[in-house]
């Protein structure tokens, strides 16, 4: 078994089609039939067969795959970390976090990270927490801030809570609001949701059942910027993080009591010894400017 030959299997259970791996990997299909097919016999056993909705894993190459992801990611690492000198002269950080973060808090991090470290390249993806998850378990990216606790638990990924955020009610700036009020009150207002998937729905859907009432809506499946812009537009409320609402004039802001909402944010990746040396250096940063 060889690198290459699970680089190629990944390819095929990824596109569900040898001609669309072939072109992924750019080979040919000749080629990549031939070292699956070396797979397939180093292995005594069958992985892929072709089906009429295209290429499907038998059980044999089921049970493969998220050990051929782990050795190539692994692999991957290893590469990454041979070509990084111990000065940080090169490098790249794949870093996640959830709309509002980026937003809030990632910024001034990523600024004061590139000063201290102007050759190693920034990648940011910006997605939920539970996307965040599945792309840190496929090592996709290297570390994340979520929202923790975590919808579900992946072996192997470390979190520590690093910040709290307070959540407030976001209003129209015209909108006859109070500084503060009761989430019970939330019951006479129209909220603006956010998609499924969102821990802010989650939050706000838990909030308004424990205060005995389920939530009037008034547009739902917006991403962070969508929901801000229609209640700037006077379509609703909405429960959001406090620090989105620094720049927002166009946005009245409502502390929430009985009970006050928070949630927890934690820095998320694969054991730390594993993480390449870029990695671990912009954690440190992270952890320093979001603890202090």
């Amino acid at each position: 078994m060889q690198l290459r030959h699970l680089a190629y299997f990944v390819a095929v259970a990824d596109e569900k089609s040898f001609t669309r791996a072939a072109d992924s990997l750019g080979v040919s299909q000749p080629t990549l039939s031939k070292q699956i097919l070396a797979l397939e016999n180093s292995l005594g056993t069958r992985l892929l067969v072709r089906a009429r909705a295209g290429v499907e894993l038998t059980s044999a190459g089921e049970a493969l795959l998220p050990h051929a992801q782990r050795i190539l990611i692994e692999a991957e690492n290893a590469t990454r970390s041979v070509h990084e000198v111990a000065s940080l002269q090169r490098g790249r950080v794949r870093m996640g976090a959830t709309p509002s973060m980026v937003e809030g808090l990632l910024a001034p991090v990523l600024r004061q990270f590139r000063a201290e470290h102007p050759a190693i390249d920034l990648e940011v993806h910006e997605a939920g927490s539970r996307d965040l998850t599945a792309e840190l378990s496929t090592g996709r990216i290297d570390l994340a801030l979520l929202i923790v606790p975590l919808a579900s638990q992946i072996p192997d990924l470390e979190t520590a809570v690093v910040y709290t955020e307070r959540l407030v009610l976001a209003s129209p700036a015209e909108a006859d609001m109070p500084d503060q009020m009761d989430v019970a009150e939330l019951e006479d207002l129209p909220l603006v949701m956010f998609r499924e998937g969102y821990d802010l729905r989650d939050v706000t859907f838990r909030a308004c059942h424990a205060a005995g009432f389920e939530p009037r809506l008034s547009v739902e499946g917006g991403e962070m910027g969508s929901v801000l812009r229609f209640v700037e537009s006077g379509l609703g409320h909405a429960v959001v993080p406090d620090i989105v609402m620094g720049t927002r004039t166009g946005l009245r802001r409502t502390r929430l009591e009985n009970p006050p909402l928070s949630r927890s944010i934690a820095v998320a990746h694969r054991p730390l010894d594993t993480l390449p040396l870029a990695a671990r250096a912009f954690r440190a940063v992270l952890v320093e400017a979001l603890e202090g």
